[in-house]
């Protein structure tokens, strides 16, 4: 028997998305669903072991692939025309009202991951999130990396993406393991937004024309380690000054704390890292 129900995910533009739908078998459910966004260029598969936990603590869960990633790509990845803007303006409501639809709940708890927790401000039924959870959350400015990732961003940035954009056609993040290899809008929005303080705000009045950031009032927490070198304590602040009508809260984790060498900018949602789970789960608490 699965442990999900697999379901497909209709956007705005009639793009199908594919989701996992996992339903508490608790009879005590929890009052709001939870949303789980990927990161960039990470499949839902990822965040399995997480959400099956999620399902004996109550709550009904809802992972999806954004388009052009995992299941949610169809056709060629040089053929894709997904960006990071559709992710925002597109998916996330689609995933959220899909997720009320199979809850019949009222809002949703969204757990965003990198870059999942980072695009509320331009999603246009923001109003439907009862709380923004992002974990490793932050504008990933590159002046904020510290590191290898911050040798590793620059060349990504300037010079891979924009070479292989030319000869593949797509960004290539497999070969140096950060997920997916990404359709190639995704690839240029991602090095324009990290290029600058604020991460999508920079695409406001070029490719986005709504801008919600100052309308979200939902609280927000984002949990970040303090061995990440992508969401580091400068490139929280920058996400969380974006929401001026939102009551944040930065919480910082530290491997030693939970007996780890490393949490980093992936592993809390590793089995191997379970022990830091009920320490993301608190956060739903409103």
């Amino acid at each position: 028997m699965s442990v999900f129900e697999t379901l497909e995910i209709s956007c705005r533009d009639g793009y199908a998305l594919s989701g996992r739908f996992y339903a508490t078998a608790l009879s005590k459910q929890k009052k709001y669903p939870v949303l789980i966004c990927p990161a960039t260029g990470i499949t839902q598969h990822f965040y399995q072991d997480f959400a099956q936990w999620l399902t004996t603590q109550g709550y009904d869960v809802l992972s999806f692939d954004f388009r052009g990633i995992g299941r949610s790509l169809h056709g060629p990845l040089k053929d894709s025309q997904a960006s990071i803007v559709n992710w925002g303006q597109l998916d996330i409501p689609a995933a959220i009202d899909a997720l009320l639809c199979k809850s019949q709940a009222d809002q949703v708890l969204l757990l965003g991951h990198s870059a999942g927790g980072q695009l509320l401000g331009i999603t246009p039924n923001h109003q439907k999130v009862a709380k923004l959870i992002a974990v490793s959350g932050s504008t990933g400015h590159i002046k904020g990396l510290t590191g290898k990732t911050k040798i590793l961003a620059p060349i990504m940035f300037k010079l891979i993406f924009p070479l292989a954009r030319i000869t593949a056609g797509y960004g290539p993040t497999q070969a140096i393991g950060m997920g997916e290899n990404l359709p190639k809008d995704v690839a240029k929005q991602w090095a324009q937004f990290c290029s600058q303080p604020g991460y999508a705000i920079n695409a406001i009045g070029k490719t986005v024309f709504e801008d919600y950031h100052a309308k979200v009032n939902c609280p927000i927490s984002v949990l970040w380690s303090s061995d990440d070198e992508i969401a580091t304590r400068r490139n929280v602040k920058d996400l969380l000054r974006l929401y001026p009508n939102a009551k944040t809260e930065m919480i910082e984790l530290k491997p030693q704390s939970y007996q780890h060498k490393a949490i980093g900018h992936m592993l809390m949602f590793k089995k191997s890292h379970q022990n830091l789970w009920p320490t993301i789960e608190q956060q739903f608490h409103l």
